[in-house]
């Protein structure tokens, strides 16, 4: 993976990670009584312009700034970026190997850029999806076959 041009520490320490939670309270409070299309932050105080923010805009850094406030670290990836078979593999963990062998078996789509194979992260996540659905199927199977059997 391509390491971006400037990266951040997201892991908070006590203090900012109850800012970050209590901000994040404030802003889907605000978000979840208004009905504009836009909404305008302005600096009090201060001689800066307002900037002007779509309500989805705000609502993603809620989610961000909830993620920060449990303290996980965090990462922002484009939907459109493509993974190389071993950070794929990472991202499953699961082995390489066996990335390979689902996009040669055409179940994890792919493209080839010279000898290497690109995986989009978005496809990636919709056979991460599919395989915890195939796992649930298959327990939810096993525990129907049990009832029958009264196990």
């Amino acid at each position: 993976m391509t390491a971006p041009a400037e990266t951040f520490d997201t892991v908070l320490d006590e203090h900012d990670a109850a800012l970050a939670q209590a901000a994040q309270r404030c802003m889907m409070a605000a978000l979840d009584h208004s009905r504009a299309a836009t909404i305008k932050l302005v600096a009090e105080g201060e001689d800066l312009p307002a900037i002007e923010l779509p309500p989805k805009a705000l609502r993603l850094i809620a989610e961000l700034l909830g993620l920060m406030g449990q303290r996980q670290p965090l990462m922002l990836l484009p939907q459109k970026h493509e993974l190389s078979t071993q950070e794929a593999a990472a991202f499953l963990n699961v082995s390489r190997p066996f990335v390979v062998k689902q996009i040669e078996a055409g179940r994890l789509p792919a493209r080839k850029v010279g000898r290497h194979r690109r995986v989009l992260f978005e496809d990636l996540l919709a056979y991460q999806q599919s395989l915890r659905q195939e796992t649930e199927q298959a327990l939810q199977t096993l525990a129907d076959e049990g009832q029958e059997l009264d196990i």
